[in-house]
């Protein structure tokens, strides 16, 4: 295995906690043993009112109860995306054994991406207004309306009081999130970061937008069949909400304190296809080229990787696009690495999709288990492995996780095995 890294690299960095609000669970943990026994989470729609949509399913968040982590202020001027993200925070924290005081506060930043951010509190905002009039709107409605305010919750929660910052790169935005607050830790500008992304656009207008673009599947009938990724009979995605966050720290601050290290952030690079506002690059360039760029940048190889966690949509372009870029980046090494895209059972939560897929892939690594593909029954390329409907169990060492969003945004993180880095 190649470690080549250059001084460039700076500080390496490390995930000491993990979080996770998703329409499997929760937690993580709930998340991930429905991740590992292929247990779809879409269902119905029944926080929204889906006449005329073509498209009446979706993940939504269940049993959420934001009394568990919020006080009522909190709860009145909260988005729920904003909900999720404060929630993902909390679990994160508390496991990576956290508390920050002044001095470890000031160096500590939050980075969270979200493709559309507070749309809930938007429409409520604007209910008010038409309802009402102007002084029934709220004097926070700018304020908690903000894609930024999510950073700023978990920042005041904490005390951390680095950069807080929000980020909006569409399907992208979590996973930019990371490698962002990842560059943040290497060269010095802190030493903490709780860096991720969150999404709740399951309303009447984003439902119908996304289905008059003919990107979400109609498979109506059966809900839980619908996200299809890498399936010849796939019809679009299925939308989903949620939040994913990690705790991000140098290894010198996590081992200073005795932390337990869950994996390295390894590499990780972005680029735009400069082509098309919901199409692909055909030749799928942008992919590539951040595919490579994540591996260079982690001073990996190819057949290093043990696992990819593909963007896997279920839309017919994507999908495609997706494995001939994997086949252009591994060559024959493609057909041996296990290729699985967990939103077949998620959904897309869209900003959040990407910080909760690098979470899976650092579980991968742990439990050495990579999660299926579910309803991939008549797979587009039938020399890849696409864990088709089980789990598997593979020595997992070295996990790549791609995320691809409309404008052309391009990110992809390469998380590897602490434990394993330690016994070379």
């Amino acid at each position: 295995m190649s470690t080549t890294r250059t001084a460039a690299a700076g500080r390496r960095v490390v995930v000491t906690g993990w979080g996770a609000v998703t329409p499997l669970g929760l937690t993580v943990d709930e998340t991930w043993a429905a991740l590992r026994a292929g247990r779809s989470g879409i269902a119905p729609l029944t926080g929204v009112d889906t006449t005329g949509l073509a498209t009446a399913f979706g993940g939504e968040v269940k049993g959420f109860d934001p009394a568990h982590h919020l006080k009522p202020p909190q709860i009145r001027r909260m988005d729920p995306y904003a909900q999720y993200a404060y929630a993902a925070a909390g679990e994160a924290m508390q496991q990576a054994g956290l508390v920050l005081d002044e001095e470890r506060g000031a160096r500590t930043g939050v980075l969270i991406g979200s493709g559309y951010g507070a749309m809930a509190a938007h429409g409520r905002h604007f209910a008010a207004l038409s309802e009402h009039g102007p002084r029934k709107v709220s004097p926070f409605a700018q304020i908690t309306g903000a894609i930024d305010s999510a950073a700023c919750e978990i920042s005041f929660r904490f005390g951390a009081a680095g950069p807080t910052r929000a980020l909006s790169t569409a399907c992208a935005s979590g996973a930019d999130a990371i490698g962002e607050a990842a560059h943040w830790i290497r060269h010095g500008k802190v030493d903490i970061a709780l860096a991720g992304g969150a999404e709740h656009i399951l309303n009447r207008l984003d439902l119908a937008s996304s289905g008059n673009a003919r990107a979400l599947s109609t498979r109506g009938d059966a809900p839980t069949e619908a996200s299809r990724p890498f399936d010849t009979d796939r019809d679009g995605f299925v939308m989903s909400a949620g939040a994913g966050v990690l705790v991000l720290e140098s290894e010198e601050h996590a081992r200073a304190r005795g932390a337990h290290i869950l994996a390295e952030v390894a590499g990780y690079a972005s680029t735009s296809d400069a082509h098309h506002w919901t199409a692909p690059h055909p030749e799928g360039r942008g992919a590539r080229a951040a595919m490579a760029g994540a591996l260079a940048d982690a001073g990996l190889e190819p057949a290093d990787v043990d696992y990819i966690n593909a963007h896997g949509t279920s839309t017919q372009a994507n999908d495609s696009t997706e494995v001939a870029a994997i086949r252009a980046v591994f060559g024959t090494h493609a057909e041996r690495v296990p290729i699985s895209s967990t939103k077949s059972m998620t959904g897309h939560l869209i900003g959040a999709a990407g910080a909760l897929e690098a979470i899976v892939a650092g579980l991968a690594i742990r439990d050495r288990v990579v999660p299926p593909t579910i309803n991939c029954h008549r797979p587009i390329d039938e020399a890849l492995n696409f864990v088709p409907h089980q789990a598997q169990e593979h020595r997992v060492d070295v996990a790549m996780s791609n995320s691809f969003g409309f404008g052309g945004h391009n990110a992809v993180l390469v998380l590897r095995s602490w434990e394993a880095d330690r016994e070379q």
